[in-house]
């Protein structure tokens, strides 16, 4: 357990290059009330849209979730897709882009339409052909000069046309000419396309179609992985198993890793986070058995998520730390965004309120449980501890923010707890985009921070009852004599 919370904390010190097909994911989220007049098919009133990078380009964001640095080498077309892919691409944290733009190509965009919380439909709008054989060449050339810089190159192969052809075949030779390790996430059934690659990654169906070969049972799946490896001198296999977990050929040694996931709720993307997981514990130094079984836990945690998601560094440290309990409650900004959004696709409502809640007593309490009752979901926004000293003084707060987190998250009433260092929750509230923001009645609705804000875009204010004679100011007073 101990070498498995340092790997964690090593992958922030990783850098790998990632290489493959960018592709947009589109989510379009509203509710159906009614039956189109025009054919017998319902009809979706918009609320609103999400787009994030999919395909190789989830394999950078699980990367940059992870902390780790990360150069990425893709082909987008000249549509507005490419445009806003590379624009989504570029705003990840520690990332290098190379986004190459071929004239006349679409970028691949699947749309998802969501109705509470439901899948409706899917719109898949791609190219499949090779890219042109010029730009190829310069994304080879991109990649070589890259690879100097990063420990691990992953290849994320999705069948759109970014590795075709022999450029696969390329990349890996400009790769181990440079002494760094390849990854393979691969698509189809040549997989000598992958000659030589350190590690190679298919789930059972796609160790099936590559070898044409049985993978029912355990002797099965084991025969057709030594198969594979010895057809093209791949390094290790490790197959993705769903709910049997993963089995990794190594050399001649076996290793199983049971699933890790306590309740699956959507698949999508968690290849992406076990390939990335790999490349950056392996470019940070971990063996490849650690590896494997850190990337078989952040998939247990990814599945359990909804839509298409990432796993961070805090993530995984608290999969290995089980007894922190209520304290999974606190989480970084960044995480609690993802966490309201996984809820609002299960058409949850979101609460926010926010306070320093240095003493906790009965008013806090009281304001909570209203809160909670106007919402399925509340978050807490914290004052760190030096936005409390500069708005209450130096000698507060009395407790440190970690305490005032952690009695916070033991609460029934509070679902996360996420700290900030402004003044104000303003750029919170922006990001979390609540549904329902809740102060205490010693506010109007008119002095209530953020209160504009959500307003504008159609979420309500609402005021709890304070119960007398409950103050942290009076009741440090007390204290102090």
């Amino acid at each position: 357990m101990a070498q498995l919370l340092e790997g964690v904390r090593a992958l922030r010190r990783a850098s790998v290059l990632v290489v493959g097909d960018a592709m947009l994911d589109r989510y379009v989220y509203g509710s159906v009330r009614r039956i189109s007049p025009e054919a017998p098919v319902p009809v979706l009133a918009v609320e609103r849209e999400v787009a994030m990078p999919g395909g190789a380009g989830n394999v950078v964001r699980n990367l940059t979730a992870l902390g780790a640095a990360t150069a990425f080498v893709s082909v987008v077309g000249d549509d507005q897709a490419g445009s806003d892919l590379t624009g989504l691409i570029g705003g990840q944290p520690g990332v290098e882009p190379w986004l190459l733009v071929q004239g006349g190509r679409h970028t691949t965009t699947k749309t998802r339409f969501i109705a509470n919380g439901q899948h409706m439909l899917r719109a898949d709008q791609e190219v499949v052909q090779a890219i042109h054989p010029r730009l190829a060449d310069r994304m080879v050339k991109i990649a070589a000069d890259a690879i100097a810089a990063t420990t691990v190159m992953v290849l994320s192969d999705y069948g759109k046309g970014v590795l075709g052809g022999d450029t696969a075949r390329r990349l890996i030779e400009a790769a181990h000419a440079a002494g760094r390790r390849v990854v393979v996430d691969p698509k189809g059934r040549d997989y000598a396309r992958y000659a030589g690659a350190d590690l190679i990654t298919p789930n059972r169906a796609e160790l099936a179609e590559a070898t044409g070969m049985p993978v029912e049972g355990e002797e099965e799946i084991l025969a057709a992985m030594r198969a594979l490896k010895a057809a093209h001198g791949f390094g290790a296999v490790l197959v993705t198993r769903s709910e049997d977990g993963m089995t990794l050929l190594e050399g001649e040694r076996i290793h199983h890793f049971p699933a890790e996931a306590a309740e699956v709720h959507d698949v999508s993307g968690a290849g992406d986070t076990v390939v990335a997981v790999l490349a950056a514990a392996l470019a940070a130094g971990q063996t490849l058995p650690v590896s494997a079984r850190l990337a078989n836990i952040a998939a247990g945690i990814v599945v359990g998520k909804v839509g298409t998601a990432v796993v961070r560094e805090e993530e995984l440290a608290e999969a290995l730390t089980p007894e922190r309990g209520a304290l999974r409650k606190v989480v970084s900004r960044a995480a609690a965004a993802e966490q309201v959004e996984r809820w609002r696709r299960r058409g949850w409502r979101i609460g926010f309120t926010n306070g320093c809640f240095d003493l906790l007593h009965p008013g806090h309490v009281h304001l909570l449980e209203q809160a909670r009752s106007w919402c399925d979901r509340l978050v807490v926004g914290l004052n760190s501890d030096a936005s409390v000293k500069r708005l209450k003084g130096a000698a507060r707060p009395i407790q440190s923010e970690a305490a005032r987190a952690a009695v916070l998250a033991s609460l029934a009433t509070v679902d996360c707890v996420t700290l900030f260092e402004e003044d104000t929750p303003i750029e919170l509230i922006r990001l979390l985009k609540p549904d329902v923001l809740v102060k205490g009645a010693d506010y109007t609705v008119e002095q209530v921070v953020g209160g504009d804000i959500v307003r504008e875009y159609g979420g309500e204010v609402r005021l709890a009852q304070l119960l007398p004679g409950n103050s942290t100011t009076a009741t440090v007073a007390r204290i102090r004599g």
